[in-house]
């Protein structure tokens, strides 16, 4: 079977059940399976290793990083209350100590 007909079969046996991480035709993919392809694609990206759960805490700390307000990135996240994302998932790095900084500057001195 050629390709593009693979695909076209994919597509058409495709199952959604509302998962984010599935095999290709929709179906639940196995934990150990992901995990494996996870840790190939940080090595193949020259990252260190990391664990996948590690990621959400990236996920805030960026969003909060780009100015996303702390209730949608609990929303994103799934989190049952804000204090959750804002205590354990988000952290405090080196470009919001400067953001910080740089506005407290403003305040002070009326420039940037």
């Amino acid at each position: 079977m050629g390709k593009t007909s693979r695909t076209k079969n994919l597509i058409t046996e495709y199952q959604d059940h509302g998962l984010v991480f599935c095999q290709a035709d929709g179906k639940p993919i196995d934990p150990r399976n992901f995990l494996r392809s996870f840790d190939r694609i940080i090595e193949q990206a020259g990252l260190p290793p990391i664990r996948f759960h590690d990621a959400r805490h990236t996920f805030a700390t960026l969003m909060l990083e780009l100015g996303e307000s702390p209730k949608t990135v609990q929303t994103m996240l799934g989190h049952s209350r804000v204090a959750i994302t804002l205590a354990i998932y988000s952290h405090v790095s080196l470009e919001l100590e400067k953001k910080a900084a740089a506005k407290l500057n403003t305040a002070f001195t009326g420039r940037r």
